[in-house]
């Protein structure tokens, strides 16, 4: 009997490293690589049109690469639920193999995909490749708790000694005996959609910097990895978030979407760090890999981590509703140039510096606006191109010192922090094209420039641009005592430890 085999992509969209692809090949007689658009996770409330152009970037080389194996992707539209049972009845399918995910939503919807496969007598297989460990095995050996230190982290590594070595992509032989069918009707069907029909933005799209897709992501990794000594002494806050062309990676849009695997990465460094003297985690490029480890650990291990209400391990704090200061936040309006172009750079470019990250974040939540930084999650996962689930809750927590960190009496300034790395301000300048004659003193306070000067630069405070939205020095004085006031009602309660999900 022909074995049929759907092999679901869901973000390991790549053939390196995808151990979960080589088990669909074994036993298969027509195999069925699959992409599914669910309009949970794919909607324009939640995919900003740079990430929508990125992920079709993915699809189509992914399924150039499958073309060379005589194969092809087929994107089906729909929700798991009414897709699956059609195609398994459609081409006789008998197994179905997919990479493992620890989203909360991906474990329901996979929970519900299971019972239905086995409806249907398909046979499930799931194998652990997007993350660099199996995040269940660290929580089991940490008593079953998720651990919330980075050093925690390192140390229960530590026990479990290195990832498992990525493998190789499936070839020709690997595909022999193997094929898939394919009629007029489903080439129709199945193709890769256009920005246009999946992005109502299509027409505002901006230059492209990052294409999406395997062979980029291989050729960006390769590319870092002959800069030896810059890898070796790579220190993650050594780096500058206003520099006009980034100052880090950029690796990680392609390992969000599996365009390349964390293991392949992991082991890249490895070879790079042979011999030579080399910086450590938390702040070399190993560390940045293990960080996100931590937060997807955390994701797997804290109920509601997405949230401040019901997470146990965030400290719960009385932000603001203020629906106004959250659209001039977003849209780049609150009158703080440095805050503004970082924001102007996410809209147009999908990419932002992680300390660029904490500028804005630290702004929206505990420093000025004390908005929720569940609203600046939102606005992130939409515009990020590496937009994630858990390093984005994660982080969100950690820089409004609602968890992990909780100096909340550092705060960036609006102004000061951009200086330190851009005294000119040729950053805001790039992003905000009309302050750009502004002197230099006046750059990042454009409200204190004399008339005179406003006008010679032809743009007026509060006519052109806006003033600050915000008096930071009054405002961030007062916020510290808002977060203080938080903390101190948390430690007079008794302290509770997460318990892992129940599943």
């Amino acid at each position: 009997m022909a074995h049929a085999c759907i092999h679901w992509f869901r973000k390991g969209l790549r053939l390196h490293d995808n151990p979960a692809l080589m088990a669909a090949l074994r036993d298969c007689r027509e195999l069925y690589p699959v992409f599914l658009l669910d309009p949970h996770l794919y909607n324009d409330a939640r995919v900003g049109v740079n990430r929508w152009r990125f992920l079709i970037e993915a699809l189509e080389d992914l399924d150039g690469s499958l073309r060379k194996l005589n194969s092809r992707l087929f994107v089906v539209r729909g929700k798991p639920e009414d897709v699956f049972p059609e195609l398994f009845t459609k081409w006789n399918v008998t197994k179905m193999t997919y990479e493992y995910d620890t989203e909360p939503y991906s474990l329901s919807r996979d929970e519900m995909v299971t019972a239905l496969a086995k409806q249907h007598g398909v046979e499930l297989i799931y194998k652990v490749s997007h993350t660099l460990y199996n995040i269940d095995r660290i929580i089991e050996e940490n008593n079953g708790t998720a651990p919330l230190t980075y050093k925690r982290m390192q140390a229960l590594v530590k026990t479990l000694g290195p990832p498992k070595r990525p493998i190789s992509p499936p070839s020709l032989e690997d595909m022999n005996g193997v094929k898939t069918p394919c009629s007029e009707e489903d080439e129709k069907k199945f193709g890769i959609p256009t920005l246009q029909e999946l992005s109502g933005d299509a027409a505002s799209v901006g230059e492209e910097l990052f294409p999406g897709g395997e062979q980029e992501a291989l050729r960006r990794l390769d590319e870092q990895m002959k800069r030896t000594g810059w890898v070796c002494s790579f220190e993650k806050p050594q780096t500058s978030p206003n520099s006009l062309s980034p100052s880090t990676t950029v690796l990680s849009p392609y390992v969000t979407f599996g365009c390349v695997s964390a293991r392949t990465f992991w082991w890249r460094l490895t070879e790079v760090y042979k011999g030579k003297k080399h910086s450590d985690p938390p702040v070399s490029l190993h560390g940045q890999l293990l960080w996100r480890e931590f937060f997807y650990t955390a994701g797997v291990g804290v109920p509601d981590f997405d949230k401040m209400e019901g997470n146990p391990v965030c400290t719960q704090v009385d932000w603001d509703t203020n629906p106004d200061h959250l659209a001039a936040w977003r849209e780049a309006r609150t009158g703080f140039p440095f805050i503004d172009a970082i924001m102007t750079q996410l809209r147009q470019e999908g990419w932002i510096h992680h300390l660029a990250r904490h500028a804005v974040a630290c702004f929206l939540t505990r420093g000025d606006l004390w908005i929720s930084w569940e609203e600046g999650q939102k606005v992130f996962e939409k515009l990020l191109l590496d937009g994630d689930w858990a390093l984005n809750a994660g982080n969100w927590q950690w820089l409004s010192a609602s968890t992990f960190f909780h100096q909340y009496f550092r705060v960036y300034s609006p102004v000061a922090f951009g200086k330190k790395t851009d005294k000119n301000g040729d950053f805001i300048k790039k992003y905000l094209p009309l302050l750009k004659k502004f002197p230099a003193q006046y750059i990042y306070e454009p409200w204190k420039a004399p008339r005179s000067v406003q006008q010679a630069a032809g743009c007026i405070v509060g006519e052109d641009y806006p003033r600050p939205i915000v008096e930071h020095e009054v405002i961030s004085k007062k916020n510290i005592q808002r977060m203080k006031a938080a903390y101190a009602k948390r430690s007079s309660k008794p302290s509770e430890s997460p318990k892992k999900n129940q599943r």
